[in-house]
């Protein structure tokens, strides 16, 4: 009764007054007596273990449960008691304690501050095996906790910095990789997994199997977004129906109560797939990346997942005006809202620098782009070429193809566009592609991106990124793009570039990267003045024009270099740090860093801090050295996304720290000898 009060009451912060039942129970040691009951089969030095009365197991679990519902005390000291945990795991093997066994594991694990190791659970590979479809996507639930690194929240552990002191102390694999290790190696569950992501509704649960059904939506009543969702739908489905009918009051009533079973089975089945495409999420982007792909791949994830888009994924049109979240916050969205979301990361992650990007695509969308190669005059990509055509969407659109076609119907600011931005800028990301480009060009992405940050009015900073972002990868080295642009901005004297370029300048740490592809763009547009295209758009191209001149440049590298620091660095902002030096690396190549250098220091002075903004820019680059060269998969995104070999980076980083202060290239020489190393000991801090 308590419990139920508690869930009922919106989960108001449980006090030992207001549960007096369940604090004198765990006081008097009713807990512990619970668990003793649980385990003291285990204690008999038997060879057959005596078996307890399954309703007894069930009805333990269910008062320890109501417990921790109540008293998160109760739920602290259980995680606490590895023996315990790891014991809950053998009764998952029971179907008829296994629904009340992993509620309470997932309740424990959610306050257990050091993460379970998957491979201490006595027949693991066993026990996952015995699961029923069913079972399964209840699992992943638990698993869930166990594969994702715990979340480090908003605190000084973000900073680059501290990640990096951390993981020097924690060499070794962490345990969520481990755990990610130990289910890779059970057979057939990434199989399954592919199975339960990519099932249709219909497939789920028969007639026959729905009391079942019932009893395990159960352990979702406590969430009432869920019922909220239920209702809803219901509701919704039946005042469609009722608009074909005269008599409209008595046939929504009948058809509120048949369709409600339906509605139960779509919402049900939506909430579990959110937990699979979760876990096989985390699993791609885990150490073992390329295994898992190879799996997604052959078990045709993808096309499965293609295959629901429209009844299922995006089957209606949610609206979504909840905060953007990250991957391992806490999410109170509705159920179709989360399976979106997730459903989007997952599409991030598979797409993110790997050859297998190309089945989201169909067979006709792969020949056009073999097309678009074959009239420009330019090789195929490599990856196009090797991808096995018989993996591949089916049907008349391939799953980037209808992200892009929702995509454009969702309202500016949704922060389904953050997602959906992400998740097509990855198709793009890595080696640029001129065809990946203009297939997307010909769809009108570049038109709808210029519409979101100019004309829509949109207020979200996280959405606004994502624009600019999947903008950069757009538009990067490719002529048509720029002219595209120029002819959208060029109309109302120009005041749609004027408001773009004050949407790029009020965030420069969300519009930096798309600062960054302007600037590489036109360094190699200047090199092919043989080509009349490329004459006439430098010619015309007002933003080109605007970021060739020298002082505009060099506005940028001061705000880059002066709105980060060493503690500041983040996996958000050194971005920022990236594209400073962008800006001097294509400066030393045209033998102008001395000038850029010297510009930084007149700025110094007449911001009258000397020495200030060089001591910042020679302490970062410096924690640049000790970050990226030693490792080697952003060495190789910072040598994708440029087309700037690393060994130049390094080389020219190495030539910007050197100590002769007679060097012209060395940011040394242009700091007075008074303020040298304002922050010496910044970095060992």
């Amino acid at each position: 009764m308590e419990a139920m009060s508690f869930v009922t009451e919106d989960r108001k912060s449980a006090q030992e007054s207001t549960f007096p039942i369940t604090y004198t129970f765990d006081l008097f040691g009713g807990v512990d007596l619970l668990v003793e009951i649980l385990m003291r089969p285990t204690l008999t030095m038997q060879k057959k273990k005596p078996k307890m009365n399954d309703d007894l197991v069930n009805d333990c679990l269910s008062v320890l449960y109501n417990c921790c519902i109540c008293t998160e005390g109760v739920t602290k000291s259980l995680a606490a008691r590895d023996d315990f945990v790891l014991f809950l795991f053998t009764l998952m093997t029971n179907k008829k304690t296994f629904l009340q066994t992993a509620t309470l594991i997932e309740d424990i694990l959610g306050v257990k501050k050091a993460m379970i190791q998957l491979e201490g659970v006595a027949n693991l590979s066993g026990l996952v095996q015995s699961f029923d479809q069913q079972q399964l996507a209840n699992f992943c639930r638990i698993l869930s906790v166990t594969v994702s690194e715990p979340d480090v929240g908003n605190d000084d552990k973000h900073t680059l910095l501290a990640k990096n002191a951390q993981q020097k102390q924690d060499s070794s694999l962490s345990r969520a990789e481990v755990n990610q290790v130990t289910l890779l190696n059970i057979p057939g569950f990434i199989e399954r997994l592919c199975k339960l992501a990519t099932r249709k509704v219909s497939e789920a649960t028969g007639a026959s199997n729905f009391l079942q059904e019932l009893e395990d939506w159960y352990t979702w009543l406590d969430n009432a977004l869920v019922l909220d969702a239920l209702m809803q739908m219901a509701t919704e489905e039946a005042e469609h129906t009722s608009t074909e009918s005269s008599n409209e009051s008595s046939l929504a009533t009948s058809t509120l109560r048949h369709r409600l079973p339906q509605s139960m089975k779509i919402v049900h089945e939506i909430m579990y797939k959110v937990e699979v495409l979760y876990v096989l999420c985390v699993l791609l982007m885990g150490s073992h990346r390329n295994q898992v792909h190879k799996m997604l791949a052959e078990f045709r994830l993808i096309p499965g997942l293609n295959n629901l888009f429209d009844k299922l994924i995006w089957r209606k049109y949610t609206s979504s005006n909840h905060v953007v979240h990250g991957q391992n916050e806490n999410c109170d969205c509705s159920p179709e809202i989360s399976f979106k979301i997730q459903f989007l990361r997952l599409i991030q992650s598979f797409s993110d620098h790997h050859e297998n990007k190309y089945l989201l695509l169909n067979s006709q969308e792969l020949n056009e782009l073999s097309a678009i190669s074959l009239k420009a005059n330019i090789p195929e990509v490599e990856a196009l070429v090797n991808t096995d055509r018989s993996l591949v969407c089916d049907g008349k659109k391939g799953l980037l193809t209808r992200l892009l076609t929702v995509m454009k119907k969702e309202p500016p600011d949704s922060s389904f566009r953050f997602w959906q931005a992400r998740a097509v800028e990855s198709f793009l990301r890595g080696v640029t592609s001129y065809a990946d480009q203009m297939f997307l060009l010909k769809r009108g992405l570049l038109e709808n991106m210029l519409f979101c940050i100019i004309d829509s009015g949109c207020k979200s900073k996280d959405v606004l990124q994502s624009y600019f972002d999947l903008l950069g990868e757009l538009m990067k080295f490719n002529i048509d793009a720029f002219k595209r642009f120029n002819m959208y901005v060029s109309t109302d004297n120009k005041v749609k570039f004027q408001t773009f370029m004050t949407q790029i300048n009020s965030s420069l740490v969300d519009s930096n990267m798309l600062v960054r592809c302007i600037i590489l763009s036109l360094d190699r547009f200047e090199t092919q003045t043989e080509d009349s295209k490329v004459v006439e758009v430098l010619s015309e191209c007002c933003l080109l024009s605007y970021l060739a001149r020298v002082e505009n440049r060099l506005s940028f590298l001061f705000r880059l270099v002066n709105i980060i620091n060493v503690q500041t660095l983040t996996q958000e902002n050194v971005s920022c740090l990236n594209t400073s030096l962008v800006v001097l690396m294509l400066a030393r190549r045209r033998g102008k860093l001395p000038f850029y250098l010297k510009a930084l220091r007149e700025k110094e002075h007449a911001e009258k801090y000397p020495g200030c903004l060089l001591n910042n820019f020679h302490n970062l680059l410096r924690f640049w050295q000790r970050h990226y060269l030693n490792r080697d998969k952003d060495s190789t995104c910072l040598e994708n996304s440029s087309c700037i070999p690393f060994s130049y980076w390094n080389e020219t980083v190495s030539v910007l720290l050197g100590s002769d202060r007679t060097s012209l290239c060395a940011i040394a020489s242009y700091i007075d000898e008074p303020f040298m190393d304002l922050d010496r000991d910044l970095l060992e801090c």
